[in-house]
């Protein structure tokens, strides 16, 4: 298994993860290019999410030649993916290879990048939520590929948790985080895993990460 328990936060040290995202990182990536790396990274932590988090079962089969027994992954039907609108959607593209049965759900989410507040957080505003019904069996993944000051994500968290049992694993994804965001979220969803591919240094003056790969959604859209 290729997740590591860094204090804060799970990193995902899947060797191909982190190819990819090197290549996500490089200004040279051209805008297909990019949202296909956001889609292949969405992928591998699909499947870091099932080999690190849903157990398997034992089942009954029959080869072409004899009975046997095989292994299943458990929970399977019991996924579900939040889209946080717009970036993430090439990034849940990915998660929906390794989950295709998965319910969806949408939220768009963004920040006003006219000014700060005093701790640091930026004004969300919320245009449209849509979410499926989560049950104490379900497997949720909030997908957002940049975790910056984790204001989205907060703002993102209360309406997923409003009126919703605790589901059997919750996890914040993110492909790149800087450490106020996790601290953020951690301290206000202290019940929820924050799973990302790398924790970078730190936020610029404008709440950007640094090293960072820019504007995810700008790069997977070409609005910029």
């Amino acid at each position: 298994m290729t997740i590591e328990d860094r204090d804060e936060a799970y990193v995902v040290t899947h060797a191909l993860a982190k190819h990819t995202l090197s290549k996500l990182r490089d200004v040279e990536t051209e805008q297909v290019a990019f949202r296909k790396g956001l889609v292949k990274l969405g992928r591998i932590c699909g499947y870091e999410i099932i080999d690190g988090r849903m157990g398997t079962e034992y089942v009954s089969l029959q080869t072409p030649l004899e009975e046997t027994m095989g292994e299943q992954v458990k929970g399977l039907d019991d996924v579900v993916i939040i889209n946080v609108l717009r970036a993430a959607t090439p990034f849940v593209e990915g998660l929906l290879k390794a989950f295709p049965r998965a319910r969806q759900g949408v939220i768009s989410a963004s920040r006003d990048e006219t000014g700060r507040n005093e701790d640091g957080s930026f004004p969300i505003t919320v245009d449209y939520v849509k979410l499926p019904e989560i049950t104490e069996d379900d497997t949720v993944i909030v997908a957002d590929p940049m975790l910056a000051t984790g204001s989205t994500m907060c703002t993102v968290l209360d309406h997923v948790t409003e009126n919703s049992p605790e589901p059997e694993n919750f996890i914040v994804l993110s492909a790149v985080s800087a450490p106020d965001g996790l601290l953020r979220v951690g301290d206000q969803f202290p019940d929820v895993d924050l799973l990302t591919v790398a924790i970078d240094d730190y936020l610029d003056d404008d709440g950007y990460i640094v090293p960072g790969l820019g504007d995810a959604g700008d790069r997977a859209f070409r609005t910029q």
